[in-house]
């Protein structure tokens, strides 16, 4: 795929559709300014400070815009918070609506026709192909993101996190669990990686 994705990217610069410093840009951009760092930092302030998180879950356009994450397809925000009895997950049943400024580009299972029919009828079923166990008695929002809405979740913070920096505590923030369909991980799963 590397081969072929070189072969066209230089095919394209020969014949001069392709300008490979823009390409560098676009690149740059959705490495380092676009993706799911963002969301972790949005999450991991909510969880440090209580009237951001009020703010996040009343205007979450204008919250997440205040941390400077804006752009493309992250215009019309919502931020849903999971709790002991309820989890969000966030789907679009039309196509791939997400949102880019604070999760970056979408995964290619968010995009799939199995996951978006899925994600609506039998959303414990999904949750549990992902390795996710939701007690019986949690109630499970499903979000349909359109082209003038995209969602947020926040997950809980996990427990054993007191006293932790938001830097630590946005290590905890997967893509995953920003879209409903995982966890923040536990503290642990951060001193293993580290060690």
């Amino acid at each position: 795929m590397d081969v072929r994705v070189r072969a066209l990217q230089s095919l394209l610069v020969e014949k001069g559709y392709l300008d490979p410093a823009a390409l560098d840009v676009i690149i740059e951009t959705y490495e380092h300014q676009v993706g799911p760092h963002n969301g972790a930092r949005v999450v991991a302030r909510a969880w440090a400070e209580p009237a951001f998180m009020e703010w996040l879950l009343r205007d979450a356009t204008a919250a997440i815009a205040s941390m400077g994450y804006t752009g493309r397809q992250g215009e019309h925000m919502v931020a849903v918070a999971n709790t002991p009895q309820t989890h969000h997950m966030v789907v679009c049943t039309l196509c791939s609506c997400y949102p880019w400024p604070v999760l970056g580009l979408p995964p290619v299972w968010y995009k799939s026709a199995p996951y978006r029919s899925k994600a609506v009828m039998d959303p414990r079923g999904v949750l549990a192909d992902f390795g996710v166990h939701v007690d019986d008695g949690v109630t499970l929002r499903v979000w349909d993101s359109t082209a003038e809405v995209r969602y947020l979740v926040v997950p809980m913070r996990p427990a054993g996190t007191d006293g932790w920096t938001q830097e630590q505590l946005a290590t905890l923030v997967t893509r995953d669990s920003m879209i409903g369909t995982g966890l923040a991980l536990p503290p642990s799963a951060v001193a293993e990686a580290a060690a």
